[in-house]
């Protein structure tokens, strides 16, 4: 038979060969290689037998898909270890997540002084060597036998459609209700760490008990699993949560759960990264409008919100009528587009708003700046006609590389196409639009993946992924085309021919959530802001009480070239006043003694300690004033003169 692994390679195999006879072919036996295959566009264990002209792919560890069998499977192991130390705990669920895996377990109590032990018996099983294997029960009523000492698993299977096929997977005395896939050999793992414990409602139901949770991750070699330690011990010392209150920056209260407070200082880099924004879409010809933040019911049932998205929804009643607060801005754009009859000349239409948005998020859930209930989305909507997509794409998608550029950020993009089912539009509507999207990123010579069948069901889109400091990837912002919300609000134009087609419209959003990009940020600079982000540029520091009139008089110049300074002219010793300074990520300390206040003068010290002695007052605001303008991320200062 025939195997098809790409247009241009073809492969003969026997009758009967699964997907490892076909990775033995190959030469893909490597403990990162062929840990699934997806056969059809369908992922399979290796053991899947293979038919005759079967499009065949391989997922390795460099693979979103390949990973997940990877800790999916590594999340068994979990479980198996521990029953094994504790023989009384109850599995419930443990699928793999964005970094490794967790499992949750009922009538289970371990703390951080367990884990060396649970690692010993994960190294085990993998020396062990078993091979998982899939069973699949012949109904709900046999799976609920199978597991009837362990009441979680029995819910979970009640709640399965019932011409839903119920399997599980054996790996030695080990047996878990699954759906797979797995990988064919539990060798493949090298190299593992238990991370954290905490605790996780049943189901994620606060009314439920509470399960112990138990996080780890795996590797296929000891490298990547120390590159990733050091990327975590890296990232415990850039944590947001600890860095933003430290610099006085934000802070998040009991009183106002998931709903961040900005300080003052915190509000600069907010408002600097508001008026980027707004001169980037002002060049752009971009509209800004503002939208109301609560609207009523009937306009949520008409968006499809109110259906599909209710229970993450805010609500309130006035004078009985049902209202919500917006979760999205989209359908009040939309209301701002339908308010005047548009002509194709109007087209493309470009409208940008930084609307605030709630969404109700568990409190479990809720993390810094980065899951919120409350945040500032820069979204914008552009309704166009068929034949924009392609340059409106393009438009949008140099509108990324400037913004994200300004902040060094690397970036990537994936396009995701047409879901096999429920989808809305004609396939010609799919066709133009996907084609339209990859033109602009081939035209743009950008980097992209293709995530087949992960578009949403009203359209394709491509997802903004940034890469920090640290080598970690975010997905921020996307862009969406979306052929549901025009039909759903009956909007048109007025085409040149009189008739009356329907837009097309982007959703599009490049900072994404404002204050998870404001998180973000401060984790990608370690609180080290450059000149044109920072909330304080220069701080004037007084070797004795007679230096401060000219300390002040240095203040005044650099206010007046609008940089923002203070002074410190406290009692305590210099030494002692720098550290404070470079503790407080301040830019630039100028200090001021007798020799600076005679010479109208001051020393400038660097945050990163670089030391330049005694400069003159003109030509250090010039430098600082191209710093801060040209948006540079590196100071002219960072070397010593």
């Amino acid at each position: 038979m025939i195997i098809v692994i790409d247009e241009k390679q073809k492969v003969e195999l026997e009758e009967g060969s699964n997907g490892w006879d076909l990775a033995k072919e190959l030469g893909l036996t490597g403990p990162d290689q062929a840990l699934a295959v997806s056969v059809n566009g369908t992922t399979y264990d290796l053991t899947h037998i293979l038919q005759d002209g079967d499009q065949v792919k391989f997922w390795d560890f460099a693979s979103k898909e390949g990973k997940e069998v990877f800790w999916h499977t590594s999340a068994h192991i979990l479980a198996q270890a521990i029953l094994r130390i504790w023989p009384e705990a109850k599995p419930t669920i443990g699928p793999p997540i964005e970094n490794g895996f967790y499992y949750d377990f009922a009538n289970l109590k371990i703390s951080d002084a367990d884990f060396p032990k649970i690692e010993k018996e994960m190294k085990k099983i993998c020396k062990e060597n078993h091979r998982p294997q899939r069973e699949v029960l012949e109904n709900k009523a046999a799976a609920i036998e199978a597991f009837k000492g362990n009441p979680y698993k029995c819910h979970l299977i009640e709640g399965f459609p019932a011409e839903e096929e119920v399997s599980a997977y054996r790996q030695g005395e080990f047996y878990d209700l699954c759906r797979g896939p797995h990988l064919s050999t539990l060798s493949k793992v090298k190299a593992l760490k238990v991370l954290k414990t905490s605790g996780a409602y049943w189901l994620g139901d606060s009314q439920n008990e509470m399960l112990t949770r138990v996080y780890a991750i795996t590797f296929p070699n000891k490298e990547e699993l120390q590159t990733y330690l050091h990327r975590l011990e890296e990232a415990k010392k850039r944590d947001h949560k600890i860095i933003g209150p430290k610099l006085d920056l934000f802070s998040l209260r009991e009183e106002a759960p998931g709903m961040p407070f900005i300080h003052h200082k915190g509000m600069h880099v907010w408002n600097t990264l508001i008026d980027f924004w707004r001169e980037l879409h002002s060049k752009n010809q971009y509209e800004e409008i503002k939208t109301p933040i609560m609207m009523t019911r009937d306009l949520w049932e008409t968006s499809g919100h109110w259906t599909n998205y209710r229970e993450n929804m805010f609500t309130s009643t006035i004078e009985e009528r049902e209202f919500a607060i917006k979760p999205m801005n989209c359908p009040g754009c939309i209301l701002y587009y339908a308010r005047d009859v548009r002509s194709y000349r109007e087209l493309p239409l470009r409208i940008g708003e930084i609307g605030l948005v709630h969404r109700y998020e568990p409190s479990g859930a809720l993390s810094g700046l980065f899951r919120v209930r409350s945040f500032h989305q820069d979204d914008a909507h552009i309704f166009m006609k068929p034949d924009d997509i392609e340059n409106e794409i393009v438009g949008v998608l140099n509108l990324v590389e400037e913004i994200y550029g300004a902040f060094g950020l690397e970036y990537f993009f994936e396009l995701s196409t047409r879901p096999e089912s429920g989808t809305i539009g004609t396939d010609e509507d799919w066709e133009t639009a996907t084609q339209g999207l990859q033109r602009a990123l081939d035209r743009t010579e950008r980097k992209y993946t293709i995530n087949e069948g992960d578009g949403a069901f009203y359209g394709p889109k491509i997802d903004l992924h940034i890469r920090d400091a640290l080598g970690r990837t975010w997905q921020c912002g996307t862009i969406q085309l979306d052929m549901a919300l025009p039909e759903r609000f009956d909007i048109h134009y007025t085409a040149a021919d009189g008739t009356r087609p329907r837009p097309i419209m982007i959703h599009r959003a490049i900072f994404g959530s404002m204050e998870r990009f404001f998180g973000i940020l401060i984790e990608h600079f370690s609180g080290r802001f450059p000149l044109w982000l920072s909330p304080l540029h220069v701080r004037v520091v007084t070797v004795a009480d007679r230096h401060a009139d000219h300390a002040y008089e240095v203040k005044r110049k650099l206010s007046a070239a609008g940089l923002i300074c203070d002074v410190d002219d406290s009692s305590e010793s210099v030494g002692k006043k720098i550290r404070s300074a470079q503790l407080s990520q301040i830019n630039y300390m100028l200090t001021v003694g007798d020799t600076e206040a005679e010479n109208g003068t001051a020393s400038l010290r660097t945050r990163d300690n670089v030391v330049h002695r005694e400069i003159q007052l003109d030509q250090f605001i010039q430098a600082l004033v191209k710093e801060r303008s040209s948006r540079s991320l590196e100071s002219p200062y960072a070397k010593n003169a």
